[in-house]
């Protein structure tokens, strides 16, 4: 379906076209172009057969998609949820071509995903259902096609079965198909804390570029991403003054010590509750006075209601999406710096990639050093994506996907496109 350089909408993939669009504008991209980058190099809807330990028989919807696959195999994840849609995987994809091509690497976009909840399966109904999954995806996918990775509600135990799988069907020793998987079959070390890891890298040259010093935070979400940022943030001696989960929040104007915040979540399954800190809602904690927000929750959380009352000088997209296009024109005005998720984020694609590097050559590295590669690959890019902000004078979302445009669009036109 042909996309127009206008449009924009509430849903994940109109506004990831809205902010493309944005940038192709700065660059005069061609519709043509345009059209090519917006617009899905496959997607595929399969039905998986599971027989459940009742003895029924049931069926399940699986997607799985691919963008922009000039620089390389396509790369994203897997995900397990009730509301999983064609259009959701899609835009994922989507987000993944340049989330890849800002963070130099030589992938396109991909996605995956199962309409289920995991939750109301046994073990061996979801092994039997992952596996299943591979088996309609066996020719899809490979390390040199398509490369899939844990996500929302899959993980390392998954993806070492749909390895398996994988391995079976094709007669040998794929590791580099899925990454994310343990250390015992060839997973990389630090991809756990990945993403933070590069959100934090993202912060400390940001803070520095813009002359911050000892800036206060505050984290929406307390997830994977969420809770490590927090926990890197106070261990680098930052004032971390409130953190949120779907519960909601907790705010302490004298700084929360994180460690004993993570000990009472796990303990009680919610931040809600902690010592003297008070409550406050995840709306409430983004119009905090803090000097950097860390969105690392859900798409949409700032939006143009809201957006006016954020007082932080900068904001780290940990989240796919946390900022709608109308929100961006609004905080852009205000002078406050957004570091987009396509770069933010890119910390667990950047280990991913790392580790399918790995498995290719036989060769393991220690943390140390991925998180060595890791921080030179986010400083580079985002000092180019800041001087193309300097140069244009545009937001840094902008500049990103001008970044990615121009080096998405030589590729296609090296190809002959």
């Amino acid at each position: 379906m042909k996309q127009t350089m206008e449009t924009t909408g509430s849903n994940p993939f109109e506004n990831g076209v809205a902010q493309l669009a944005k940038a192709a504008k700065v660059i005069d991209l061609k519709q043509d172009y345009f059209d090519l980058f917006t617009n899905p190099h496959e997607l595929m809807e399969v039905y998986i057969p599971v027989r459940m330990d009742s003895g029924k028989l049931k069926i399940f919807t699986g997607f799985r998609a691919r963008f922009n696959t000039f620089m390389g195999p396509a790369k994203g994840g897997i995900r397990y949820h009730w509301n999983v849609t064609r259009e959701e995987v899609k835009a994922l994809a989507f987000w993944m071509s340049w989330k890849c091509t800002v963070i130099n690497i030589p992938y396109g976009g991909g996605k995956g995903g199962i309409i289920v909840n995991p939750k109301e399966l046994s073990k061996g109904e979801l092994e039997r259902l992952s596996r299943g999954y591979i088996d309609k995806l066996a020719d899809f996918i490979g390390p040199d096609k398509d490369i899939p990775a844990p996500d929302v509600y899959t993980d390392g135990q998954i993806m070492s079965w749909m390895l398996d799988e994988f391995e079976k069907l094709h007669r040998g020793h794929y590791p580099a198909v899925i990454t994310g998987k343990p250390l015992e079959l060839g997973g990389s070390a630090g991809r756990g804390t990945a993403t933070a890891q590069g959100g934090y890298y993202c912060f400390e040259t940001a803070i520095r570029e813009m002359g911050l010093a000892n800036p206060t935070v505050a984290v929406q979400g307390f997830g994977n991403a969420g809770l490590f940022i927090a926990k890197i943030c106070h261990e680098h001696g930052f004032k971390v003054l409130a953190v949120s989960d779907s519960q909601g929040g907790i705010y302490d104007l004298d700084g929360l010590g994180i460690p004993a915040v993570i000990a009472h979540k796990e303990k009680k399954g919610s931040v809600i509750g902690f010592g003297k800190a008070k409550k406050v809602s995840n709306e409430e904690l983004l119009e905090l006075n803090v000097d950097v927000l860390f969105p690392s929750a859900l798409e949409n959380q700032i939006h143009k209601g809201n957006a006016a009352k954020v007082k932080a000088k900068l904001i780290v997209e940990l989240a796919n999406g946390p900022t709608t296009p109308d929100a961006d024109e609004v905080l852009h005005k205000k002078g406050t710096i957004v570091v987009p998720d396509i770069l933010a984020n890119s910390g667990g694609v950047y280990v991913s990639y790392l580790e399918w590097v790995q498995n290719r050559m036989g060769f393991y590295w220690n943390q140390d050093y991925v998180f060595d590669l890791l921080k030179k690959q986010i400083n580079n890019s985002f000092k180019d994506i800041w001087a193309v902000k300097g140069k244009h004078k545009i937001d840094m979302r902008t500049a990103a996907y001008v970044y990615a445009l121009q080096k998405m669009q030589k590729a296609a036109q090296l190809r002959g496109y």
